[in-house]
């Protein structure tokens, strides 16, 4: 074990970040990056109050200390081009703390938090621990998962729930979602850049007894939550880890087969873009930006600046 330990402090470490640096061109640009995250993290103390409508048309987050003062300035884009169209409910991801709370309310209004102890609540009664140990696991070793157990089994008035991401931007209006809100009739998803679900689609096609769609991205995406069959995800994970081990787009891929063949809104990639360059940052192209790989340089270099 200490050998082990060693092995890791002087080589695997260092080597992972090297790669990390390497993998955004370099040490300098990293830094450059890090420390315009840092300036974004601050500027949150300085963006107008966002304000959310109760009666609006509902938009969840998963969120917490690591991504909220991104999820604020989703928010803000929103809020700017849509202003009383959505309300907006924050879902602790583990780590809210009345420090967290407080920024919260002191940049925006009529936000609903739902806090752990309502999120055991909502899981006590929806997903008991003793009939669904996996997805309770992976709650804890794969926080990605929480975004459909933690937020579908929330009990209100909306049948259909849109979730999104925090790393996004929006830079229009987004008249498709407004749409699709006005008479949800089947599920809402923006399409990837790149098909990533960490597992073969015969697989999935397989447990599923569906075809999957292509290129589901989990950025933006509505569900009912009444169609979520947790007893099939649950054996859905247990087999898909079992063939072929773990993976960190298990949530892209669980989303996937619960749409299936299922009729759905498609939103278009050339204005809801995954992963844009840094020329469609700077002109802030499309409607939406999801930031994520190498776009999160011009995500904290340039798009938040914009905003």
């Amino acid at each position: 074990m200490f050998t082990q330990k060693i092995i890791d402090i002087l080589y695997r470490y260092p080597k992972a970040k090297l790669k990390m640096y390497n993998h955004y061109g370099g040490l300098l640009n990293y830094w450059k990056m890090e420390y315009n995250r840092y300036r974004m993290m601050n500027a949150v103390k300085v963006i107008p109050v966002i304000i959310a409508n109760p009666k609006g048309f509902p938009i969840y987050f998963l969120t917490g200390k690591k991504y909220l003062y991104q999820t604020l300035f989703c928010m803000a884009s929103v809020a700017k081009h849509h202003p009383g169209a959505f309300s907006f409910t924050l879902v602790d991801d583990g780590t809210f703390n009345k420090k967290l709370i407080k920024t919260i309310n002191n940049r925006s209004k009529n936000v609903v938090i739902i806090d752990s102890y309502q999120i055991k609540k909502n899981l006590d009664s929806v997903l008991p621990e003793r009939e669904f140990p996996v997805l309770h696991h992976k709650r804890h070793v794969y926080p990605h998962i929480k975004k459909i157990t933690d937020i579908h089994s929330i009990s209100n008035h909306d049948e259909w729930k849109l979730v999104i991401d925090s790393d996004m931007l929006f830079w229009g209006k987004a008249n498709d979602i407004l749409d699709w809100f006005k008479h949800p009739q089947s599920p809402i998803y923006m399409q990837d850049c790149t098909q990533s679900y960490g597992y073969s689609i015969n697989l999935m096609e397989t447990l599923s007894g569906s075809k999957i769609p292509p290129m589901v991205n989990v950025g933006v995406i509505g569900l009912k939550s009444s169609t979520i069959n947790w007893v099939r995800l649950e054996n859905w994970i247990i087999e898909l880890e079992k063939a072929e081990k773990t993976s960190y787009y298990l949530e892209q891929a669980l989303t996937s087969m619960i749409i299936g063949e299922t009729k759905s809104v498609v939103l278009n990639k050339e204005e809801y873009i995954v992963n844009p360059i840094p020329d469609k940052v700077n002109q802030k192209e499309g409607i939406l930006h999801h930031y994520v790989d190498l776009s999160k340089i011009a995500y904290f270099t340039i798009a938040w600046k914009k905003l």
